[in-house]
């Protein structure tokens, strides 16, 4: 996580795009950490504006996520 401190610090977008916490965003420093940290929980609709996903997929990617969550909850219980 070093990476996103130091674009912290010095106010400048991150330019790995290699890391897996990148998003092509410069308004929150192209990293999904910094932006969880600014903007703190987001609407499924800001969240498609940043990934550059529709709505209805950034739903859909929630609904599975979901699904394979409960399923794991009634299996451990």
């Amino acid at each position: 996580m070093k990476c996103v401190e130091l674009c912290e610090e010095t106010q400048q977008a991150c330019c790995n795009s290699d890391c897996r916490y990148w998003i092509n965003y410069e308004k929150d420093l192209n990293c999904t950490i910094a932006c969880v940290k600014k903007n703190g929980a987001m609407t499924l609709q800001e969240t498609s504006k940043r990934i550059g996903l529709s709505y209805v997929r950034i739903k859909q990617i929630q609904d599975k996520a979901m699904k394979k969550i409960n399923k794991e909850i009634i299996k451990n219980s």
